[in-house]
């Protein structure tokens, strides 16, 4: 490819920077313009090997597609799994609320997908089993990558059952740090994108990063996370604790017996 403009240019600033004190000769351009030619070289190899790991991330997807369908329909007999592996997650179990947890429990399955091209961006699908709260059995939000480098974001937008609408609620002013509900629940981030500003957008991608990278790939690491602190919290209160908080009052008595003596003596 050769040097461009722009690198020529500041070739030609070293050779004026230098002048009169150290001649630059013709060799050391020379070896400039291999230099680039080979770093050139790289280049095309790079992208040809990302076009690889493409192809065969495309093809594993393929792969890897029925294998979830059948972890989907185990976890389907496994009563609130979604909601305790989404509460067992440090950031999850601070953003679901009380409403969000009695919502989850109508979640049936998740989907993560990718593009068919792989680098263009993803689609995560929340399916929900009849109930209460809105007419939809399907909520996804889809993330596209455009070339100029910024991120579409498109959701379903939530038919609330009447009375039910948390994005329909009446929020209250803001006070000091105090959010109002429709701020806090994890539903808004299926809300209307096109009213969100910049922090809430990075805010939608990485809520979804979390669900793609932590949670989708292996959700029973954090249902059983969530296990264990509740064996953990049985094993606690299962110890014998002495009066003042210490586990073990057994040498008391053998104390006061022991001091009983002392006097006699």
């Amino acid at each position: 490819m050769g040097l461009d403009k722009g690198k020529k240019q500041k070739l030609g600033e070293v050779k004026e920077e230098n002048n009169g004190t150290e001649h630059i000769d013709g060799e050391l351009v020379i070896s400039i313009e291999k230099l680039q030619e080979i770093q050139d070289e790289l280049e095309k190899i790079n992208e040809e090997a990302s076009e690889k790991v493409l192809e065969v991330e495309q093809k594993y997807n393929e792969i890897r597609k029925p294998v979830y369908d059948k972890r989907s329909d185990v976890i389907k007999s496994i009563p609130d799994f979604w909601l305790t592996a989404f509460l067992s997650h440090p950031a999850f179990s601070e953003l679901l609320t009380e409403e969000d947890q009695k919502i989850f429990k109508y979640l049936s399955s998740l989907e993560v997908e990718d593009s068919k091209d792989v680098k263009s961006g993803y689609t995560i699908t929340f399916n929900f089993n009849s109930n209460p709260y809105f007419e939809d059995t399907k909520l996804t939000k889809t993330f596209t990558f455009l070339e100029e480098g910024t991120t579409k974001i498109t959701a379903t937008s939530i038919k609330w059952k009447e009375g039910m609408g948390i994005s329909n609620t009446d929020t209250e002013e803001k006070k000091g740090n105090k959010r109002s509900h429709t701020e806090e629940s994890f539903f808004t981030w299926f809300s209307d994108d096109q009213q969100k500003d910049d922090v809430d957008e990075i805010h939608d991608e990485q809520i979804a990063e979390l669900i793609k990278d932590d949670i989708w790939p292996n959700p029973l690491t954090y249902f059983f996370d969530e296990a264990d602190e509740e064996d953990s919290d049985m094993d606690d209160g299962g110890e014998e604790k002495g009066s003042d908080g210490s586990e073990d009052d057994d040498g008391s008595e053998d104390d006061e017996y022991n001091d009983g003596n002392e006097d006699d003596n």
